[in-house]
């Protein structure tokens, strides 16, 4: 399984949020560079970023940040919030990122993701999945709407997605350990799509039960980790 340690931008810094609150902010590095030369030290080779304004605002807020982690030499970065304009996208991904990440829009517009997907390719495309109780969740999670994150999921693998981030939005930031079942769940649903799981990772075990998840759903491709880094409650160079 691929680890994807988790930066995520607020106001050019990195920060975390208790389940997606913008009121209940940590902030751990002025700097976010500092971090993903940190994650590669340890060996990663993946990053997992996330503009927070933009997911809150619509608009990427923090692109001048996302290009000096791009400068750090042998990490492939995923980048998501505010990815709702097909510009936005194409300048996102000639900046170098490897794959970005699409939320509120594919669950407000999919027919528009699965055009994102033939214009860009389906290795570059990413939905995230945000569910909250198996509802999705859009606006950087302000907002449950009335869709089953499976449901969606389904449409859009019938029609070409390859990769989603499905993130139960209860267990992130938490620190209580992910919900597996809601991983199996998804997982088993989309055989075809690769899955990174994200949420509520806080220790080496839980990371190990979501590999030992994998041996029975091979679709799950990764695991997104990152309060537990920033806290020390997980050490990324054993758990990699």
């Amino acid at each position: 399984m691929t680890i994807y340690p988790a930066i995520d931008l607020r106001g050019g810094r990195c920060v975390r949020l208790f389940q997606g609150k913008a009121d209940q902010e940590t902030v751990y590095f002025e700097n976010p560079v500092e971090p993903a030369i940190k994650w590669r030290q340890a060996g990663a080779s993946n990053l997992h970023v996330v503009d927070l304004d933009g997911a809150f605002s619509g608009n990427s807020q923090n692109l001048e940040a996302v290009k000096k982690i791009l400068e750090v030499d042998g990490l492939s970065v995923q980048l998501g919030g505010g990815m709702r304009d097909e510009k936005v996208i194409a300048s996102a991904l000639e900046m170098g990122l490897s794959r970005v990440i699409i939320g509120t829009r594919a669950c407000v517009e999919p027919e528009w993701v699965i055009a994102m997907i033939n214009h860009f390719g389906a290795d570059r495309i990413v939905v995230g999945l945000d569910a909250k109780d198996g509802m999705v969740a859009t606006q950087g999670w302000v907002e449950t709407s009335g869709t089953s994150a499976i449901d969606l999921a389904q449409s859009l693998v019938n029609r070409g997605l390859r990769w989603i981030v499905h993130t139960d939005v209860s267990t992130d930031g938490a620190m209580k350990g992910p919900n597996l079942e809601a991983q199996q769940e998804i997982a088993q649903a989309v055989p075809s799509c690769n899955i990174i799981a994200s949420g509520g990772v806080s220790c080496s075990e839980d990371i190990i039960k979501l590999r030992e998840l994998s041996v029975e759903c091979p679709n799950i491709e990764g695991v997104i980790v990152g309060k537990a880094l920033y806290e020390k409650t997980i050490d990324l160079s054993s758990i990699i």
